[in-house]
């Protein structure tokens, strides 16, 4: 750790306290390069700010047991809100992320970036109301939102795939700040829910991550050095655009040809299920019109084994193991997390996508990657989201 100028001390202690769970005097003193008296008095004045608690008494090394500190979860209070083409969802969380009330909406043509704002609010309203919390208590609403964004002027740019096309141009913090009274801050929904991941991990050791979210389209998101990686462009849904096959096909009329998204992404899995089904192949879904067959209707044929939904799920799992294979090769992170709708559809979707990712690594086994459908799941991209109004207070 850094020698920490003495306005930001107090800041990084109190955050390397809530990294730990509980710490106690020593086990700081091993983090930051102070003196015992200078540590005292840092201690004393979060003590007295009631930023920490004691949480009691640690084991004995010989002398005395130490006394342990935790953060005070209830201190201060934030919000999460992830924003995304299937759903939307917002939580209430204390400081050390416990979720104490959450809501969600799905996405459809009438939820207008105006309706989701005024459907917000009053969540809000209502959340602080059952949990007797004022409004002061809170430090702010975290916004993760599928890209493209202009972050930090607080837009979502484009409506792509969105059920409605007024997300398009959106100044979603400057609403969401004018309806709460709050400070609002917006990033993409994949660094959101990689930076709670990470978060939720709880290992120093663990700095190189990649997250990789395949749903309506396919996101990613990338952390080096424990610290998010950020382009010049917004670049969350760069993934999708790999060419896996020259001159392959084309999710509608957009994007490269042969590109990833075009055989791994939720429209692509029900375009090419339709269009076995126009050809008369047989499946329990052969009953409905095939325009009429989405992802909820595949994934319940998926679960009662259905061979060509099977089939077709299987394809697009090995052509994303493929996929992570030629990201993982570039980047050479230490742990990947694999998530989203179309991951989480069966477990056979990640197990296959796995496989195939790891038989194409480079000199795999010696690099072996570990992989894992991450801890907190699709609550992810809120929870980072609101973590990321943590790591910006200043206490």
């Amino acid at each position: 750790m850094p020698n920490p100028s003495n306005h930001s001390l107090k800041k990084h202690v109190y955050e390397r306290i809530a990294h730990s769970g509980t710490a106690s005097k020593a086990d700081l003193l091993e983090y930051f390069p102070i003196t015992s008296s200078s540590m005292t008095r840092v201690l004393e004045e979060l003590l007295e700010q009631q930023l920490i608690l004691v949480s009691g008494l640690g084991t004995s090394t010989g002398g005395r047991k130490p006394i342990l500190f935790q953060t005070n979860p209830h201190y201060r209070y934030v919000l999460g809100l992830e924003i995304s083409r299937l759903r939307s969802s917002l939580g209430l969380f204390d400081l050390h992320l416990n979720p104490l009330s959450a809501v969600r909406w799905e996405m459809d043509q009438s939820l207008t970036p105006e309706r989701l704002v005024e459907l917000v609010g009053n969540a809000v309203q209502e959340m602080l109301h059952n949990q007797q919390i004022t409004a002061g208590q809170i430090l702010g609403l975290g916004v993760g939102a599928v890209g493209p964004l202009d972050a930090q002027a607080g837009i979502i740019l484009q409506h792509e795939l969105f059920p409605s096309d007024a997300w398009s141009n959106v100044p979603i913090c400057r609403m969401l700040e004018q309806r709460l009274q709050l400070p609002v801050k917006l990033d993409s929904g994949a660094n959101t829910a990689l930076l709670a991941e990470h978060w939720a991990l709880r290992d120093d050791a663990c700095k190189n991550v990649l997250y990789v979210h395949a749903g309506v389209n396919i996101r990613s998101s990338i952390m080096s050095g424990g610290q998010l990686v950020r382009g010049t462009a917004n670049t969350e849904g760069a993934i999708g655009q790999i060419i896996i096959q020259s001159g392959g096909r084309r999710l509608g009329f957009k994007g490269n040809y042969g590109a990833l998204e075009a055989y791994v992404s939720l429209p692509s899995l029900e375009e090419r299920v339709q269009s076995q089904l126009r050809m008369g192949r047989e499946s329990s879904l052969s009953a409905l019109p095939p325009e009429h067959v989405h992802f909820p209707a595949l994934v319940e044929a998926l679960a009662q084994q259905d061979a060509l939904v099977r089939e077709i799920f299987l394809e697009t799992a090995s052509y994303l193991g493929i996929g992570l294979a030629n990201i993982i090769n570039t980047v050479h992170p230490e742990y990947i997390i694999v998530d989203g709708a179309l991951v989480n559809a069966d477990p056979i979707v990640y197990q296959t996508a796995v496989q195939i990712a790891r038989k194409n690594i480079y000199q795999y086994p010696d690099y072996n990657p570990v992989f894992s459908p991450g801890i907190l799941g699709e609550e992810s991209p809120m929870t980072g989201a609101a973590l990321q109004i943590l790591r910006s207070w200043e206490i």
